[in-house]
């Protein structure tokens, strides 16, 4: 079982699919804590009422990054977690955080990186006309939306697609596959080779 800190900004629906995924047994792991970059965020509310511990910043907090991270790692490193989860966190990790977690912090991203990164993945890639976009899943680093890929899910574009239902079906997909790719990682099949390419091994037989 692998042991999750969870980052977030909003409504927390990511962190609802992980902790659902824990409840029906599809994920072996714990959520250790749930923390906030806004003391308002909906996300917050869902931690709680799954019984996880929670830590809610502001935005003084962010006045020094720097300073935000290195008090989001002590928290962190209290409760022993093994992995960072970034689930609708609105602000970059930086080297307290990366140096902590080196290769341990994962991302969701609504669009197929390296396409479309930053805060509005999906209204650009729907303002661009594009017929496929998706989901990434990724280490995260230094740079915003970059870092190994572990695992891309596409999705068609339909042509009576409004953004509103291309949102709700890239959600959808991102429910899905977070828990999916977090299980692999408690499962240690995911692996990132000397080249910065991200290896997952076949399940044994």
């Amino acid at each position: 079982m692998i042991k999750l800190g969870v980052l977030l900004s909003g409504s927390g629906s990511n962190l609802q699919a992980i902790i659902d995924a824990i409840v029906e047994g599809r994920l072996n792991a714990s959520i250790e804590l749930v923390v906030s970059s806004r003391p308002d965020a909906f996300g917050l509310e869902r931690a709680q009422k799954a019984g996880i511990p929670t830590v809610a910043l502001t935005r003084e907090t962010y006045i020094d990054p720097l300073a935000a991270d290195a008090l989001i790692c002590e928290e962190l490193q209290k409760v022993n977690v093994d992995y960072l989860v970034m689930a609708g966190y609105m602000r970059m990790v930086r080297s307290p955080l990366l140096q902590a977690f080196p290769n341990r912090i994962i991302n969701i991203h609504p669009a197929l990186l390296p396409a479309f990164p930053g805060a509005h993945g999906i209204a650009d890639a729907f303002a661009a006309g594009v017929k496929v976009t998706g989901v990434t899943v990724h280490f995260a680093s230094e740079i915003y939306d970059t870092g190994p890929i572990i695992a891309q899910r596409a999705i068609e574009v339909r042509e009576d697609d409004t953004l509103e239902s291309l949102e709700q079906r890239i959600h959808s997909v991102e429910h899905q596959l977070y828990p999916e790719v977090l299980q692999l990682i408690a499962q240690g099949r995911v692996s990132i080779r000397e080249d910065g390419v991200v290896r997952i091994e076949e399940e044994a037989t």
